[in-house]
Formats: C-alpha cells, sequence, structure tokens
C-alpha cells in the first residue's frame, strides 16, 4: 500500500481509493533509529545494518579515546556494533538488560521512569571498572534515563564515561501518534551541548549530525529542499502544518471556519 491510499477489501474484491495527490514519500526516520524491531526490513532496507551504519558513522564524527565500546541495551546495541567496527575499540557488554520491564520513555510520572531504570538495567562491573568507556545510545528524549545509566556506570568504577548518541539531538515533539513529551521537556530542545553533558554527567557528549544519519541511509546528505524522510523531531520541519498550533484559539478557529465555510 502506498502513501496516501486506501485499500478496501470486500467480498466483492479488493480495491485501491487515493484520498490526496500523490507525493514522494517521506518514511518516518525514527523507524530505522529506535521504532522498528532490528529484524526488520523498511522501505526496502536492513533497520539492523543500517542501525550499525549509524554506528560506524557516528565513529567517524565524534571518535572517543576509551578502552571499551558499551551498548544501553537493546536499542543501543547495533549502532555500538558499527561504532566498535569502525573506531577498532573492543565491544562488550557493560550493560545487562531485564527483560521483563518495558520501555520507560513513554512512562507518565518521573519516579515511575526512575524506578523502571533500576530495574531495567544493571552494571556488569567486570567490563567496566577502571576503564575508560564509551556507551552508545540511539537517542537521547528527557535524558534522565542517560543520568542513571552514567551514574551506574561510576559507581561501578568506571574511570571515564563518555557517551555518544547515534542520532542528532531531539529538539521537537512528535504529533503522529508518538507519545513523546511536550518540547519543554526535550532535553535538547532548552540546553545546549556542554548543558547536556552535564546535566548527564558524562566525561564528553556527541551525537550524530543529521546529514550523518542521512549519509547512513545511503545518501550524501540531507536534501533540505526534498527531505528524503520525515525528521522534525531533529529540524523542526514538520511534513504537514500544525493548524491547531498557529495562533492564538480565537484566530485557530476562525481558520477552520474560514477552510469549511
Amino acid at each position: 500500500m502506498e502513501n496516501g491510499e486506501v485499500v478496501v477489501i470486500s467480498r466483492e474484491g479488493i480495491e485501491s481509493h487515493r484520498f490526496v495527490p500523490k507525493f514522494p514519500a517521506r518514511l518516518c526516520i525514527f523507524e530505522y533509529i529506535y521504532f522498528a524491531r532490528p529484524d526488520s526490513i523498511v522501505g526496502g532496507r536492513s533497520v539492523y545494518e543500517v542501525r550499525k551504519e549509524m554506528g560506524r558513522q557516528l565513529a567517524r564524527e565524534a571518535a572517543a579515546d576509551a578502552d571499551v565500546i558499551i551498548p544501553i541495551p537493546d536499542s543501543g546495541v547495533p549502532a555500538a556494533i558499527g561504532y566498535s567496527q569502525e573506531s577498532g575499540v573492543p565491544f562488550e557488554f557493560g550493560i545487562i538488560r531485564n527483560h521483563y520491564v518495558g520501555r520507560t520513555f513513554i512512562e507518565p510520572e518521573q519516579r515511575i521512569r526512575q524506578l523502571g531504570v533500576k530495574l531495567k538495567h544493571s552494571a556488569n562491573e567486570g567490563q567496566v571498572k577502571g576503564k575508560s568507556i564509551v556507551l552508545i545510545d540511539d537517542s537521547v528524549v528527557r535524558g534522565t534515563t542517560s543520568v542513571k545509566i552514567v551514574q551506574m556506570m561510576r559507581e561501578a568504577g568506571a574511570r571515564e564515561v563518555h557517551m555518544r548518541i547515534s542520532s542528532p539531538p531531539i529538539t521537537h515533539p512528535d504529533f503522529y501518534g508518538i507519545d513523546t513529551p511536550d518540547q519543554d521537556k526535550l532535553l535538547a530542545a532548552h540546553r545546549t551541548l556542554e548543558e547536556m553533558r552535564v546535566f548527564i554527567g558524562a566525561d564528553s557528549l556527541e551525537f550524530l549530525s543529521v546529514d550523518g544519519i542521512y549519509r547512513a541511509m545511503g545518501y550524501q546528505g540531507r536534501d533540505h529542499a526534498h527531505p528524503q524522510f520525515t525528521d522534525h523531531c531533529f529540524t523542526g520541519e514538520y511534513p504537514t502544518r500544525l493548524r491547531d498550533r498557529e495562533g492564538p484559539p480565537q484566530q485557530k478557529q476562525l481558520s477552520f471556519l474560514a477552510e469549511v465555510g
């Protein structure tokens, strides 16, 4: 099924209906970063291979002098493998995940998210103690999980904790069905890179660039005139107008009435 198409299956057969003009597809780039299962094929691409390539590209852009590469499981694992392969720094599981705890970033209350992080991850001290480590994660939303993970690594005896993120900073919320926080709760929306590093407590912090994530997808970079993917979380360029956020309430209502009238 194509974008802008409705397929109706009935006793009479299969019918295709198009309810908007045909436009070039713009898949959500976050499917490749986080949402899709790593064994998925999305848009003809292996999500697992794309995530590894994001890690390789991250190593090219943000190298770190360290003893070991440690993924934040599970979503950071493919990127950490790619980072390790590109940098030549060994890969180890320095964090063990409890698979009986669900995703924490969508929990409604901060205290529940913090408890979830403690239940979800534990340090593998033998791979951490006395070492300079690079933590690899797929993204940073509020940053609260990152704070707990860095603290956990220091308590396990890490000499240095460097953090590398295999996607750009998330500066804008999503309004297309994904439960992301309001903009004022997004760490990157109101802090500089250095302020984020201090908040997280890492010795260094770097993100993959927007062009870098497109290179990992097989492009030379982002086509700013015609973006290849929906990437509004990083760029603020939404694929549709956010009509309910344009102007004061009275202006919104008048605008809506003018359109339907």
